[in-house]
């Protein structure tokens, strides 16, 4: 609630900063029926609530969730759930899903990114769908049939090789472009 009203006051919102993503570590877990739910501690209102406060502000609401049968951080991804929780996060307002990478072994990404553009537009809510894959498996080469944004480099860390790493790739990317 806290960076949305600062969104919102700021001006931030005005120059174009519309969306507020939440990241890994949202998740409380999956009940008996794999019904995703929220970190009750961190999200005592419900995601649902949070999305009503954001749009009320003329902001979109951003959510993470994971390819693989684990995010990150250990906490339940979205395998097999795909339709469920694309649903559920329709339900709840969200205009924006990060997907990353991770317990993902063994999976095709042009397959289970296209599995969610799919489960995304069943649910009748229009979502950016953003493909966290981190460009190992080239997704500048077939990324735009299936979402509408992703990632080329792996993540930055607060130390000078990782950062000179992610701009020296950036900027092979940009070599590609032929404008």
């Amino acid at each position: 609630y806290t960076i949305a009203c600062l969104l919102y006051t700021s001006g931030m919102r005005d120059a174009g900063y519309t969306y507020l993503v939440i990241d890994d570590c949202w998740q409380g877990g999956r009940g008996r029926d794999g019904q995703m739910h929220a970190h009750t501690r961190s999200f005592p209102s419900g995601i649902a609530a949070l999305a009503d406060y954001v749009h009320a502000r003329g902001l979109k609401l951003g959510i993470y969730t994971d390819a693989g049968s684990y995010t990150c951080q250990g906490k339940p991804g979205s395998l097999g759930y795909e339709y469920q929780d694309a649903a559920l996060y329709a339900a709840w307002g969200v205009d924006y899903v990060k997907i990353d990478w991770c317990f993902s072994d063994g999976l095709d990404p042009r397959a289970q990114y296209a599995l969610w553009r799919d489960a995304t537009a069943a649910s009748g809510r229009p979502m950016l769908l953003s493909i966290s894959e981190w460009g190992q498996n080239a997704p500048w080469d077939w990324a735009a049939d299936v979402g509408h944004m992703w990632r080329t480099t792996q993540d930055i860390r607060p130390e000078w090789a990782s950062i000179l790493r992610n701009l020296d790739e950036t900027a092979w990317h940009l070599s590609l472009i032929h404008i």
